[in-house]
Formats: structure tokens, sequence, C-alpha cells
């Protein structure tokens, strides 16, 4: 069988306890997770790490992660974008930025499998 790259994920959530549970759901299940607790250091890890796929929370310590999605796709057109909020889900108006899916919190398990299957 030959060998497969394992595609990298990128969490960009202040919910540490949450980007734990996610990071160790999908490394079980074979995916590179990493992630970040605040927007400054999520672009820095963009960058740098270049992930396959990237939930971005919009409430963070340091700003609107949502309003950055538009610019992260431009920079980086062949990133996977997940949006997560926690606040009765915003309505993404962008309909220019191709974003797979919005995410409302809790996250659960269950519907990451289905998912990422």
């Amino acid at each position: 069988m030959p060998w497969k790259k394992r595609q990298k994920i990128l969490i960009i959530d202040d919910e540490e306890d949450l980007c734990l549970l996610i990071k160790a759901h999908l490394t079980r299940k074979h995916y590179e997770v990493h992630t970040s607790y605040t927007l400054s250091q999520g672009l820095q890890q963009v960058e740098k790490l270049l992930p396959d796929i990237l939930f971005l929370d919009n409430n963070l310590p340091d700003g609107l992660g949502w309003d950055l999605a538009e610019k992260i796709l431009v920079q980086h057109p062949n990133i996977q974008v997940h949006l997560i909020s926690a606040f009765n889900t915003p309505p993404h108006s962008n309909k220019e930025v191709p974003v797979v899916k919005i995410w409302e919190k809790p996250i659960s398990l269950k519907e990451l499998d289905n998912y990422f299957h």
C-alpha cells in the first residue's frame, strides 16, 4: 500500500479544553493536529504549517477570527476553512468566501466522525 501524507489540521480557538479534545480525537484518526489559542498566534501557525484544514473560532481574545477567513483564503486558497462559534452562530455574510462548514459549539465528536469519516 502506498504511503499517504497525513492531512494537517490547525484549530484556532481560545477554549483550550475543546482544542485538546478535538486534537486527541482527530489524532487517533491519523490527522496531524495543531492548536493555537489566539488569533495572532494562529495566523503565524497558518503561515508556518500551511494546514490542509483550518478550524477558526469567531470570538478570540485578540479579535474576530471570521473577519480574517477571506484574507486567509486569498493567501492560501487550498485551505479548507471551517468556522466555529459558541454564540448563536452569526450568519456568514460573504458568500465569496468558500467556507466548508460552520460548526456550532459544543461540537460533538460523533458529528466530527460523520464529517471526517
